[in-house]
């Protein structure tokens, strides 16, 4: 019965369910109920409509009345921003490797103070580089210095267009900075006093870096924009170009080493080769060769990070490969030739060898082919070895090779870009590459176009470091504390300013000198 019953219920018509709610609604009870349920579901409705509208007012008003006015240059891009941040704690273990290659080279006597130098410079650059390096370097100001977000005051969400985080690119760009003051150090291993290492570092990381290298890389830097109309030198028709630092990093420390080297003088005992002497030996070639090779890991945060985009895959590809080649290239180039002058397989040129491709890949890495990186950086391997034979030959004594390492190396490498530029590639982007404008150098049919303007941009960097970082040394030293006294560097400079060995179970610190302890 009952499945009758359901059965007529369902195949009532319209009309027909009209009228049973007229003779309903005739029954005083069955109103009611229905008065009631129908209360009810309006007051359900009703509850939760009303804690939807809590619950966004609370949590997602701001959000929302914030999108109505948006600007592009406050998304924040979550994948190219891990990848800069990757990239920058790349870098920054490069300081380990320098503090190895710089501590192996030098003498046992020395190994404290080069330890100690390498960490106080890395903390003294990164407080500098938040007070006023960033500004100087990377702000809108004019053609030759930033002038805003001072102590990283009023900062936008995102540098420029390039939708990372902005901290995030100050951690890289100072991951950058620091390793430029750490190349200065190298060349004034043994004989540098402490506080003058910091009085000349505080000009390297404070102004001489972040101010030059606001030229080449700042937004507005005359270097950045030469070669447009209204702009320096418009008639060359392209500006500067350097990727990832081979000037704007490693000349500029090379420039501010070789100042630094020739206002010190060599070594106390230092003979050179062309007065019957020779290079003081290191004293621990492998820490020396696995802080190369540390470096030259680290350099896979310094060239492909430059991209500071993740979206831009060919090209983080591409800059990668490029700067294995030529290290590999450059390091056996750099063995055959002092192979040929000395008949030994030599592993200090070795390391120096490869560490020069990496210097000389560092600006052209994101234009040249695989073959043209081997190439460039065979000759970078040639350089080096040259290099180090031309300081030999004029008496400076820079104990770990800073100078032809980085700053001659670094010339080439940016002069390299003018012949090898294959002619494919233009500019990354934080969506991906723009090829539409791609550079091209002599060798590709380009001509002397981006020849010369790396040619005008590199002698200026150059000409303007060496100049102001002789006048930096020459003031400090002045002061009577750039470089140690003698009877504290015949004693040994880590006894003398530090007041310990590096090596105190070998006891070769106790009887350095006949003189016995300056300070006794």
């Amino acid at each position: 019965m009952m499945k009758s019953i359901q059965r007529r219920r369902g195949s009532m018509s319209f009309a027909e369910k009209l009228s049973r709610l007229g003779t309903r609604l005739h029954d005083r009870e069955w109103r009611r109920y229905g008065a009631t349920l129908l209360l009810g579901k309006v007051a359900g409705v009703g509850s939760a409509l009303l804690i939807m509208a809590a619950v966004t007012g609370v949590f997602f008003a701001k959000v929302l009345a914030a999108d109505t006015v948006l600007k592009a240059a406050d998304i924040v891009n979550p994948v190219n921003t891990a990848w800069t941040l990757i990239a920058a704690f790349l870098v920054f273990g490069m300081q380990v490797g320098f503090t190895m290659l710089e501590a192996g080279f030098c003498r046992s006597r020395e190994t404290v103070n080069v330890l100690m130098e390498c960490i106080v410079d890395t903390c003294l650059c990164g407080l500098l580089f938040y007070a006023i390096g960033f500004a100087f370097m990377f702000s809108h100001g004019n053609g030759f210095i930033g002038y805003h977000w001072f102590f990283l005051q009023g900062v936008p969400e995102t540098y420029e267009t390039t939708g990372v985080a902005f901290l995030a690119v100050w951690i890289f760009q100072f991951a950058f900075a620091d390793t430029c003051s750490t190349i200065t150090s190298g060349a004034m291993i043994g004989r540098t006093g402490f506080i003058g290492d910091l009085l000349y570092s505080l000009g390297v990381s404070g102004f001489i870096y972040p101010i030059i290298g606001h030229w080449a890389w700042g937004p507005d830097g005359f270097l950045a924009t030469m070669g447009s109309a209204g702009n320096f030198l418009p008639s060359l028709g392209t500006n500067f170009h350097d990727f990832a630092g081979s000037t704007v990093v490693h000349t500029i420390g090379g420039m501010v080493a070789l100042a630094g080297a020739i206002v010190l003088g060599p070594r106390l005992g230092r003979k050179f080769k062309r007065d019957g002497g020779g290079p003081m030996l290191p004293h621990d070639l492998t820490i020396a060769a696995c802080g190369g090779l540390l470096l030259w890991f680290g350099w896979y945060g310094f060239n492909p990070g430059s991209t500071l985009s993740a979206m831009d895959i060919s090209g983080i590809g591409r800059v990668s490969a490029n700067t294995t080649l030529a290290a590999c290239a450059a390091g056996l180039t750099a063995m055959i030739c002092a192979y040929i002058a000395s008949k030994k397989w030599d592993v200090g040129f070795t390391v120096n060898g490869f560490l020069a491709g990496l210097v000389a890949i560092t600006c052209p890495c994101y234009w040249v082919s695989p073959t043209g990186a081997i190439i460039l950086g065979a000759i970078a391997g040639v350089v080096v070895y040259l290099g180090v034979e031309l300081l030999e030959w004029l008496r400076i004594d820079d104990p770990i090779g800073a100078v032809p390492v980085h700053g001659i190396c670094g010339i080439w490498g940016t002069l390299s870009l003018g012949f090898f530029a294959s002619g494919q590639y233009g500019v990354t982007g934080p969506t991906g590459p723009d090829n539409s404008a791609p550079l091209t150098g002599l060798f590709y049919g380009g001509g002397f176009t981006v020849l010369k303007a790396q040619f005008v941009g590199s002698a200026i960097v150059t000409v303007a470091t060496f100049s102001v970082a002789m006048l930096l040394m020459w003031l400090v030293n002045l002061t009577g504390t750039l470089r140690v006294s003698k009877e504290g560097e015949l004693y040994g400079i880590d006894l003398h300013e530090h007041g310990i060995s590096a090596y105190p179970e070998y006891v070769i610190s106790s009887l350095p000198s006949s003189g016995g302890s300056p300070r006794d």
